[in-house]
Formats: structure tokens, C-alpha cells, sequence
């Protein structure tokens, strides 16, 4: 877009896949105009968009635009893929940037519409799932916007399509790595911290539970890390990066570094199930660094005690 700043207004409704969304501060208020989805044989109340669809199946269904300004709208429609921003909100492409799943797949009736105040305006639409769509989740969105000066407004709706065929839900744990901190007490515990990446590697929405430890040599002296956040929902290839603080770690030498991620998955209904879990191990060195520096000092005191002694019975003798 250029110069054009994307503001707001993204409302996706998060029903069905616990997808939080939240547009920015004080943009919900500016946008006039509101959608919904159609009343029709899917439903007459729908917060969003959701259906479950074989590879070449076509769908029809339509939204439902409602300006309540008092001047008339000429909004722009057109449909996205979603995308888990850094803020862990769900959000979608912008109208220049191509889409591969969902935004590809919908087709609205018309790509501009005017609304004239206090009226609404029904633009249907049809999602179009390709031959040889991968079975699993793929969501994206249905989208109305507006160019007014520098700024866009957009206001839509998340669609959420699972493609029928073999549903393969998976995490997997990248990059782990494992730092030890140290402390200055030459006998005391210090702290460690895992840095790592989570990846959805199954072709469902999942959310990721997590929590992780530190063990020294055969898993002795266990230390939990702190309570980590689920991770938000993720789309199926989506990363997100997590740091986890441990304290309590035994400076024991050898330290090993283990998170575990139980799979959150959400089913159309809302309902909510944990899947198995899966654990990733890294190993560090935890050198009590303040301890051997004790011991090295000792140990040149002494020599120095003895050097001196020797150099003293030498000079008497």
C-alpha cells in the first residue's frame, strides 16, 4: 500500500478457534460501518464463517454490510488469507499481497459496493476449493475497506475452512537452546534461561501448552522454569518464538534443558482437547564459574604459602 497506513479494523470474530483478535486502540470506534454474516440455510446467527468442505467442493453463502454513518460508503470487498502477527493476534493480508489458500479460494459477487447511510447491502460470495486443496485447516477472511486520506480502514470477517482428509495435528520444538547464568554464591543455585522456536508442523490449528525444566547429570536436580504462556492458536506452518527463565539451576556441570508441548486442538463446535505431548531436549554447560575461581585462588595462596616458607628455611639455613 505504499504510503496508504493499514488502521484498524480488522475484527475477526474469535468463535470456534479461540483466535484472539484485537484491532488497535481507538480504531474499532472510527470505522462507521459494521458486517455480518448472512442469514441463511449455515445459520441466521453466525459470528463468522466456518465449514468443513471436500477438495472441489463449492460453497455459497454472502455478507451483510450495515453503514451507520451518515454518509454513503464505497468500500472495496475482497477476501485474505490469515496470518499470527508478532503480538500473537490473527490478522490478514493486506489487498496487494497474494494469497495462497482461503483469499484464493473466495470469490466475492462484486469487488466495490456503496452503502448509503443508515442502510445495509447483502454481496455474496463463493468459496471454491480447489482439486487438490491438503486436507486440514485454513482460514483466512472476507474483507471491506475504505481509503480515506493516507489511512485504510478495514473492517471483516474470518472464514475458517477444514478441508476433509486425513487431520494430522503436530508441534514440533526448534532451535533449542540452553544458557546457564551462574550466581555469585560460590555454592548456591543460579539461573538459566531456554530459547526456542515452536512450529505447528501438522496442517491443523493448534495451541501450544508448554512448560520446561533443567536437570543436571541422569536427571538430578531438577528446576521447573517459570509459567510459560499457551502460545496463541497457530495456523499450520506458522513459528512462535518463546523465551523461559529457570531459576534454581545447579550449577552441576552438565545441564540439560527439556520443554514439553501438549497440542491444544479446537474443533468446529468450540470444544477444546489436549493432544499427546512431545518433548525436546538440548544440553549446556552450567560451570560454577565463582566456585572455581575460589579454588583457583586457594590454590595459588598455597603455593604462594609454600613458596614462601621455602624461600624463609632457606635463608636461615
Amino acid at each position: 500500500m505504499n504510503a496508504i497506513t493499514r488502521a484498524a479494523v480488522t475484527l475477526l470474530a474469535a468463535a470456534g478457534l479461540g483466535l484472539a483478535v484485537a484491532p488497535p486502540a481507538g480504531a474499532q470506534d472510527e470505522a462507521p460501518w459494521t458486517v455480518a454474516a448472512a442469514a441463511n440455510d449455515f445459520g441466521a446467527d453466525r459470528d463468522n464463517y466456518s465449514y468443513t468442505a471436500d477438495p472441489g467442493e463449492r460453497i455459497d453463502d454472502g455478507l451483510v454490510i450495515a453503514n451507520h454513518g451518515t454518509a454513503p460508503l464505497d468500500l472495496a470487498v475482497y477476501a485474505a488469507d490469515a496470518f499470527t502477527t508478532g503480538s500473537g493476534q490473527l490478522d490478514l493480508l493486506a489487498e496487494d499481497k497474494p494469497s495462497t489458500g482461503v483469499g484464493a479460494w473466495v470469490h466475492p459477487g462484486q469487488d466495490h459496493v456503496t452503502v448509503q447511510p443508515g442502510q445495509t447491502a447483502a454481496v455474496p460470495f463463493t468459496v471454491t476449493v480447489p482439486a487438490d486443496a491438503a486436507a486440514g485447516d485454513h482460514v483466512g477472511g472476507i474483507l471491506t475497506s475504505i481509503v480515506q486520506g493516507d489511512v485504510e480502514r478495514r473492517v471483516g470477517t474470518r472464514i475458517r475452512l477444514r478441508v476433509g482428509g486425513d487431520l494430522r495435528p503436530g508441534l514440533t520444538v526448534e532451535n533449542l537452546d540452553v544458557r546457564y547464568a551462574g550466581t555469585a554464591n560460590p555454592i548456591g543455585a543460579g539461573d538459566a534461561t531456554l530459547a526456542y522456536t515452536i512450529r505447528n508442523s501438522g496442517n491443523a490449528v493448534v495451541t501450544a501448552r508448554q512448560s520446561a525444566e533443567v536437570t543436571g547429570p541422569f536427571g538430578s536436580w531438577p528446576a521447573e522454569a517459570e509459567p510459560i504462556p499457551d502460545s496463541p492458536p497457530l495456523l499450520p506452518g506458522e513459528t512462535w518464538q518463546v523465551t523461559a527463565s529457570v531459576h534454581g539451576a545447579a550449577p552441576a556441570l552438565y545441564l540439560a534443558g527439556t520443554v514439553t508441548l501438549v497440542p491444544l486442538l479446537t474443533d468446529a463446535a468450540g470444544s477444546t482437547a489436549p493432544l499427546s505431548g512431545v518433548d525436546t531436549t538440548a544440553h549446556s554447560l552450567a560451570v560454577p564459574w565463582t566456585a572455581v575461581l575460589v579454588i583457583v585462588l586457594c590454590v595459588l595462596l598455597i603455593v604462594f604459602l609454600i613458596a614462601r616458607r621455602r624461600r624463609k628455611l632457606a635463608q636461615a639455613g
